[in-house]
């Protein structure tokens, strides 16, 4: 068994509505509540950072398989949202939703790219962990350059 270790350090000097910092290796960035939700919405958010992993592990996962398929694609990007409840004052992460658009140059392909683009989403670490949690809605387009 393997194991990889990660590490992040976080300040915050002040109250609810000041600014901290966040450090890891190749990360350092300002944290703040977001203006959404009556902050000063400087630098990130757990909320946008929690988007962001979902999202990078759903991209960087599904162009693994697509490699390991030997898909050549000419073009993939996610655009991601997430959707917050605030219901009596208690804040729930509800749903991300993932709408990735892939490029691909063969049509002979076109059947096991839309299979990997579903795929991803269910092998990613990140989905894995928020299974039960956070609800991931998948809205995929598919290009066949012609």
């Amino acid at each position: 068994m393997t194991e990889h270790y990660f590490h992040l350090k976080a300040d915050w000097p002040g109250n609810r509505n000041d600014i901290g910092t966040i450090q890891a290796l190749n990360l350092q960035t300002k944290i703040s509540i977001p203006h959404e939700m009556d902050g000063p919405g400087v630098g990130t958010n757990p909320d946008e950072m929690l988007l962001g992993a979902a999202t990078t592990c759903y991209i960087i996962t599904l162009a693994a398989m697509l490699e390991r398929s030997k898909i050549v694609k000419s073009a993939l990007v996610v655009e991601s949202s997430a959707i917050v409840d605030v219901t009596n004052g208690i804040f729930t992460y509800k749903k991300i939703i993932h709408r990735p658009t892939l490029t691909i140059v063969n049509k002979k392909d076109s059947n096991m790219a839309s299979r990997l683009l579903k795929k991803a989403e269910q092998t990613c670490m990140i989905s894995k962990a928020l299974k039960g949690n956070v609800e991931i809605e998948l809205e995929p387009t598919l290009i066949v350059e012609a």
